[in-house]
């Protein structure tokens, strides 16, 4: 291998006309990566580092082409493990009974540890891949050379399998486990959700596997990604076998795939979670998990229980995920809050990026409503906040922020709740003042009518009449309810689409009572609400003893009063040099998680969340 300024040159030749021939590996980093590498191996290294070097060959690759392909490399711990539990549910000796094939199988990390190579296949759609696995043949790797091939599993027919391995396929495939990390990428990204990137569509929506089965089965939008694609290949085509594969958690228990899991019927045997951002180039906070599907056991997922490990391997209990995704239909928090009807003044916005909590982050309270690249309308503020959905908005946005989010929680699905919280006054009002000081509330003065003060210009000591007294007359009763219109049910169930989520026309609200939430006589809070206002009304105090200030200041106009905005970023500071305000807004935030933790049983008593 010969290094050039941006490239290197390997495997030259004298071709079968006398020329010169060689093959190019480019780069662009100006040779960072390989100094880096260099200054950790001699050259040439020696002979027993070779099958370590190979292993971490992954962190040579730029990490804008590992995410654009969907590779993430299998740790060699996580391997380890996966290979413990395999023998756990098949037994000691499951490596002589069974065939292994890792068909997206890379440099082949994830088959380090096997011993049986008389039983062990792996093929991978580059070749460059096909020639590291046979390079390390030479350091001694247990497999056959002719069981190492290239193979493009979402384009290539079975014909251009080993004879061998299309042998086991067709007469016992029972007794093949497909034993994979396969690649992760999807149609569209987190970047293109935000406005801040290009939708991925030409990685997932171009081989034969999406044009086929896209067609043939209703699956949604699930059958954009191409993990998906990968699972329905091998269910509908090596029928029976031992599925036993890495990927995130989103085909259990994901409103987006309702329909996957139509077709896709086995029984669980076994599996666990662990950190994604154990995983080379992942840097998202949520769990992959390693489970073990007996699919010639036609079962319906319905719930499943997995071990749970953390970046130690330390094992931190059970963690239980469910594709019941609710007893309404398998409706989801989505189609529960947007059932309702928002008559009278807007007071703000709020929107939904998602039913789970990965989606959180983009949750929030605002006065205007924004857009997103493209011009389209940005989801985290496409609600109308009126008074007549306030209550509700308020519990939508307080189950869904008043439980930390984990990486172990990440994709839990928010449900369409329960019967019995309607009739839950103290839990709609422990929601209301949860929502009324929580940092998603972004309402501010600066974008219009400020709504949202809790208080009376006396109980503030303000110098000054606000220009609205919206959300102290609701708390004491003193808005008049409209008449609101009889919702359509007719004993029709909303219209659901592939992906989980009601048609934009011809939405039925689904069994909502007709019937106002808005309170009729003062609101009686719990302790903790009224531990909450108390706190709240000192800092509003606190504020208006200043002078220069807004006197229709919002809570996040106060916040941003004290703790200034980073000049560069554009952010509030998180801390103020005001050591008095830091101490109040320190008090405030311990009673809303006194709070937050009052209401956080009732979650999962109506069903908002599953445990």
């Amino acid at each position: 291998v010969i290094l050039k300024t941006d490239h290197y040159e390997l495997d030259r030749k004298i071709d079968d006309m006398g020329l010169i021939t060689s093959k190019q590996s480019h780069f662009y980093d100006n040779q960072k990566a390989h100094k880096e590498f260099w200054k950790r191996y001699h050259r040439p290294p020696k002979t027993e580092y070779w099958d370590y070097i190979i292993n971490r060959r992954d962190l040579l690759v730029p990490p804008d082409i590992r995410s654009r392909k969907g590779s993430f490399f299998t740790p060699q711990i996580w391997a380890e493990k996966s290979q413990g539990y395999l023998a756990s549910v098949l037994g000691k000796r499951w490596q002589e009974e069974y065939h292994i094939w890792d068909l997206a199988a890379g440099t082949g990390n994830l088959l380090a540890g096997l011993t049986n190579i008389n039983n062990i296949w792996a093929s991978t759609i580059d070749q460059a891949d096909v020639d590291i696995m046979l390079a390390r043949l030479r350091s001694g790797t247990g497999m056959f050379r002719n069981h190492i091939f290239k193979f493009d599993f979402l384009n290539d027919d079975f014909s251009k399998l080993p004879k061998e391995l299309k042998k086991v396929i067709e007469e016992k495939p029972e007794k093949l486990i497909i034993y994979i990390n396969p690649p992760y990428a999807e149609a569209g990204d987190q970047k293109q959700a935000t406005g801040t990137g290009k939708n991925k569509t030409k990685v997932a929506t171009l081989g034969k596997v999406y044009e086929k089965y896209s067609v043939e089965l209703n699956l949604g939008l699930s059958i954009r990604e191409i993990f998906t694609q990968f699972f329905i290949r091998i269910y509908k085509e090596i029928p029976n076998c031992l599925l036993a594969s890495f990927s995130t958690l989103k085909y259990v228990n994901s409103s987006g795939f309702i329909n996957f899991r139509e077709e896709f019927k086995a029984k669980f045997l076994k599996g666990f979670i662990v950190p994604a951002n154990t995983f080379d180039n992942v840097r998202g906070n949520f769990p992959i998990g390693f489970l073990i599907w007996d699919t010639s056991k036609k079962q319906k997922i319905k719930s499943i229980s997995v071990d749970v490990f953390n970046e130690k391997i330390e094992f931190l209990g059970k963690k239980s995920f469910s594709s019941n995704i609710s007893n309404k239909q398998k409706l989801t928090i989505t189609q529960w809050i947007t059932g309702y009807e928002t008559n009278g003044e807007i007071l703000g916005y709020t929107g939904n990026n998602g039913p789970d909590y990965q989606n959180n982050k983009f949750l929030k309270i605002s006065s205007i409503q924004t857009k997103v690249a493209g011009g389209n309308l940005n989801n985290a503020t496409k609600y109308k906040i009126t008074a007549t959905n306030l209550i509700q908005i308020s519990i939508y946005l307080s189950v869904r922020l008043c439980i930390e989010a984990t990486w172990i929680n990440d994709r839990d699905q928010f449900l369409y709740p329960e019967d019995g919280w309607e009739n839950d006054k103290e839990f709609q009002s422990d929601c209301l003042a949860f929502t009324l000081f929580h940092g998603q509330n972004r309402i501010t003065s600066e974008e219009g009518i400020n709504h949202w003060i809790p208080f009376s210009e006396r109980e503030v000591e303000a110098k000054n009449n606000f220009e609205s007294h919206f959300m102290k007359d609701f708390i004491d009763g003193k808005i008049k309810p409209k008449e609101t219109k009889e919702p359509n049910n007719n004993g029709q169930l909303p219209i659901v689409s592939s992906h989980g989520n009601e048609h934009a026309r011809g939405y039925n609200p689904l069994l909502l009572e007709a019937k106002s939430f808005i309170p009729t006589k003062p609101i009686k809070f719990s302790k903790e609400a009224k531990d909450s206002f108390e706190a709240g009304r000192e800092l509003w105090k606190y504020y208006h003893k200043h002078d220069l200030i807004n006197i229709n200041a919002s809570y996040y106009d106060i916040r941003k009063f004290f703790q200034g905005v980073d000049s560069k970023s554009g952010r509030m500071n998180n801390k103020s040099i005001d050591e008095t305000y830091n101490k109040l807004i320190g008090n405030l935030r311990e009673r809303m998680k006194i709070l937050a933790k009052k209401i956080e049983p009732k979650i999962y008593e109506f069903g908002f969340l599953k445990k």
